[in-house]
């Protein structure tokens, strides 16, 4: 069996299986685009996306990732259904306690907060031009019109809050974003784009450790992300 879907909570959720298993799992949290259907999912249908995921089971990793109510922005709705879609994996399928998370974009937002609440049950993170502060996100949107107010919907459907307590509340978020509190964390940024590129000179303001250093590569050496993760990940799988 290659992959096996089901549903919680109304979403649709996918497991990919490896040939070869070593027994490690990893929670792929998407972007914007992401979705999961029955039976298949926007990093298989995705050909950038697919060699990742194909490189991930080559070398053992049993993948999952859900639908998470969509276009989700980091709601406390989607951390607590991917927190439920770990013990159900924990429970039903032969992987180690503590896992592994790649998370791209918009799901970066969800991973960070998955890291605060689950420290113990993570053992590294990938993220790939990864959105780490919805605050400066969204005034980085402000410029473009159209996004802004798409932007905005989304938030209002996320988060179902009116728009002004919605502005409110992320006004108030902090400026710098902390991630040293032990997990394992590589930024993989794919320099293409002028909104990508803007958000690449904002890592170093919103990172709130001088240690952590996104690895930039350009567009034509996508196809080696899988096998950048790969490394990562065996380099903190030596303690069980």
């Amino acid at each position: 069996m290659e992959s096996r879907s089901f549903q919680m909570d109304t979403q649709w959720n996918i497991i990919y299986y490896p040939e070869q298993p070593t027994g490690f799992g990893i929670l792929v949290i998407g972007d914007e685009r992401h979705y999961v259907d029955e039976g298949k999912c926007f990093w298989t249908q995705n050909e950038g996306k697919q060699t990742i995921i194909k490189d991930l089971k080559e070398s053992g990793y049993t993948i999952f990732s859900s639908n998470l109510y969509g276009r989700h922005w980091g709601s406390e709705n989607a951390v607590e259904l991917a927190q439920r879609l770990y013990h159900y994996i924990i429970r039903n399928e032969i992987i180690n306690h503590k896992i592994h998370i790649l998370a791209e974009g918009m799901g970066a937002l969800a991973a960070l907060r998955l890291m605060d609440k689950m420290k113990d049950h993570i053992r590294s993170v990938v993220l790939l031009n990864p959105i780490l502060s919805l605050k400066h996100h969204l005034d980085q949107e402000r410029e473009h019109k159209f996004f802004y107010k798409k932007l905005i919907r989304e938030l209002i459907a996320a988060y179902q809050m009116d728009q002004q307590e919605l502005e409110k509340s992320i006004t108030g978020m902090e400026d710098v974003i902390k991630l040293d509190d032990g997990c394992p964390i590589k930024i993989i940024h794919v320099l293409s784009g002028g909104r990508l590129y803007n958000q690449s000179k904002q890592y170093h303001k919103l990172i709130g450790t001088a240690n952590l250093q996104p690895t930039i590569i350009l567009p034509e050496k996508k196809q080696q992300i899988g096998k950048m993760c790969v490394s990562f990940y065996k380099n903190h799988e030596s303690i069980l």
